[in-house]
């Protein structure tokens, strides 16, 4: 890595980034004492300080610890409910009485908060209307959104239903204004012809519909795989229950979504295939302020606890049987804070749970990066990669949490976005 260049454009700035720690996400350690040369919106090296030019332009970070900047892979930034709203009703109000233009300025407006505090992409998998997030991406893209990287699915691929519970038979069509509905193998197949057309960068799909008792079948979701493959597109699954979970790893999903109710045996089957697990882990203080919110009263809800330990064994449970873990954090309830300050409590989840600082790193860098197969462009520091830098100050392996919130530096292709002083 020491000394390695690219050739660049001499148009571009330059300049480079000081750091006192710099966290190498692929060997998941930390490294003293280096110097990130940019040019435009790459990295061009990673040098030894003394390879600083006299003239060059310095920022100096030599306080902090340097992180790539951070993935949260699973967002919904164009769908937003109260704690006491119940899913459906909002969904259904949403494509009714909101112009889908207000929608995607709504979303505009979320994703900008997602860089304050580091998380420089997302995985965005739908609730979003009809590829409103690709429309999202592509004005990030071009300027015209400040935002972080989106990394879009269109609309969640699923069986009749959707997880619109509760529709009666003769508005059935309202839900496919946010779910793509399929009704057989060959219909899966056009799906995800449909999605590629829109230019998609993932395949979400429902293995199952809970509420609903819908479900995709096995060779539904196999024909998904095959199509979606071949068109060099990666599918991830949302699961709930153990069942659909199996069903989706035998069909070939790259990664499941939730997985709240994991066996051991489709742990097992998960690292045999190199599944990636997207755990939507909420913290305690998340859940006392959203159940506060709801108007209910948290120390009344015995089941909590309970919920808290099945987490953490879950969790636990895939890290011992080698399940990739990626981090997502599934928050799209309004809790009277910003959307990625919200986001951010996954961190605060997994470390509650039991996970080890670094390794709550590597889920949220080059773990997630790989999942997205995009390891060689964000979520590391390397020659060649994106810019996204982000510069935090503290010790992260023995005060994480406290650490990750002190958040001084965040550079997003090369642009920054955060810069505080010492």
């Amino acid at each position: 890595m020491i000394g390695y260049t690219i050739n660049v454009s001499s148009q571009e700035k330059e300049f480079y980034l000081q750091a006192g720690l710099l966290y190498d996400s692929q060997e998941n350690i930390m490294l003293e004492n280096r110097v990130i040369h940019v040019i435009g919106n790459k990295i061009q090296s990673i040098e030894d300080p003394e390879k600083i030019p006299v003239d060059a332009e310095v920022i100096d970070l030599g306080e902090y610890t340097v992180l790539p900047g951070l993935i949260d892979a699973h967002t919904h930034v164009l769908f937003s409910q109260e704690p006491q709203d119940d899913f459906t009703e909002e969904s259904i109000a949403t494509l009714v009485l909101e112009n889908p233009a207000l929608r995607t300025l709504r979303g505009a407006k979320s994703v900008k908060s997602y860089l304050d505090v580091g998380i420089t992409s997302i995985k965005d998998l739908g609730n979003s209307g009809l590829f409103l997030d690709v429309a999202l991406r592509d004005a990030i893209n071009e300027g015209t959104v400040d935002g972080p990287r989106i990394f879009a699915s269109g609309p969640i691929i699923g069986a009749p239903g959707g997880q619109l519970y509760g529709v009666s038979h003769e508005h059935q069509d309202l839900v496919g204004l946010e779910y793509r509905i399929i009704t057989s193998v060959a219909d899966a197949k056009n799906a995800v012809r449909e999605h590629v057309n829109q230019k998609v960068d993932i395949i979400k799909i429902c293995a199952d519909n809970l509420p609903n008792n819908t479900r995709l079948t096995v060779d539904e979701m196999k024909a998904i795989v095959e199509t979606a493959h071949s068109y060099d597109l990666t599918v991830t699954a949302h699961s709930v229950t153990n069942q659909s979970a199996w069903e989706a790893a035998t069909a070939g999903v790259d990664g499941i979504e939730h997985g709240f109710n994991l066996a051991d045996s489709t742990l097992a089957l998960m690292a045999q295939k190199n599944i990636y697990l997207v755990p939507t882990e909420n913290s305690r203080a998340y859940m006392h302020s959203y159940y506060k919110l709801s108007g209910s009263n948290p120390e009344e809800l015995t089941w909590l606890n309970r919920y808290f330990e099945n987490s953490k064994n879950r969790l636990l449970r895939a890290i011992k049987n080698g399940v990739p873990i990626v981090a997502g954090s599934d928050n799209y309830t309004d809790i009277r804070i910003p959307r990625g300050a919200s986001s951010r409590d996954m961190f605060r989840a997994y470390y509650e749970a039991g996970m080890k600082p670094l390794d709550i790193l590597q889920a949220a860098t080059f773990v997630s990066a790989k999942h997205l197969n995009k390891e060689n462009e964000i979520g590391i520091l390397k020659p060649g990669s994106f810019a996204d830098i982000i510069a935090v100050k503290g010790d992260l392996e023995n005060d994480f949490l406290n650490t990750l919130e002190n958040l001084a530096f965040v550079m997003k292709n090369g642009k920054i976005y955060l810069e505080k002083s010492n």
